[in-house]
């Protein structure tokens, strides 16, 4: 399992827990022994996903199916000499997958230097460059809308908030949301706020 680096957890409209995977573990298990039937959603900070946590069973049962935090990395010691240098280029991580493309697409990649992989690998690196701030706006503007989808599918005014979070109207989003309980409309802001970096309309 990959521990997302933070959790927001709801139960019904109000925020119950923030934070990193085990402390909002903890939060929730002692929530849960409190109250059984408490409706829980947690949502990755980073894209809106719903996740999954098992709360059954005692709070080290909790804790200890969690995957492991990331431990600090080592400080480097003085007298240990440096990691020998190897010949030839570093391993690079490359997958093999496969792509299909149309017979000129390969035949102008053929003509490239380095030949069609180096080629291919240039031209996303080129891209994700180039559409990085819009790649972000998409990704915000998706994350905010799951987690929407998921709290406030019934509420007030849900659907004139998606058409307007996504044709990125700022102003009236706003006003669509205005009225939705205090916590859910602040955690769908907080995932908006980067899809609204360069809109025209703010």
């Amino acid at each position: 399992m990959h521990a997302p680096a933070r959790l927001t957890a709801f139960a019904g409209p109000h925020k119950v827990a923030a934070g990193t995977l085990h402390a909002v573990a903890q939060t929730l298990k002692e929530l849960v022994t409190r109250d059984p039937g408490a409706q829980i959603l947690i949502f990755d900070d980073t894209n809106g996903n719903q996740v999954d946590l098992n709360l059954h069973g005692s709070l080290a049962d909790v804790l200890q199916r969690l995957p492991r935090e990331a431990a600090p990395a080592p400080a480097p010691q003085e007298d240990m000499p440096p990691p020998a240098r190897t010949p030839g280029r570093p391993k690079l991580g490359v997958v093999a997958r496969e792509i299909t493309l149309l017979p000129r697409h390969w035949e102008w990649l053929a003509t490239q230097p380095g030949g069609a992989s180096v080629a291919l690998r240039k031209l996303v690196e080129h891209a994700q460059r180039d559409n990085k701030a819009h790649d972000e706006q998409r990704q915000a503007r998706e994350a905010a809308y799951t987690v929407m989808n998921a709290l406030a599918g019934d509420a007030p005014g849900f659907e004139e908030a998606s058409r307007a979070l996504f044709a990125g109207k700022q102003p009236a989003f706003l006003s669509c949301v205005q009225e939705w309980p205090a916590d859910m409309r602040e955690y769908v802001l907080q995932l908006a706020q980067r899809g609204w970096s360069g809109s025209e309309e703010r």
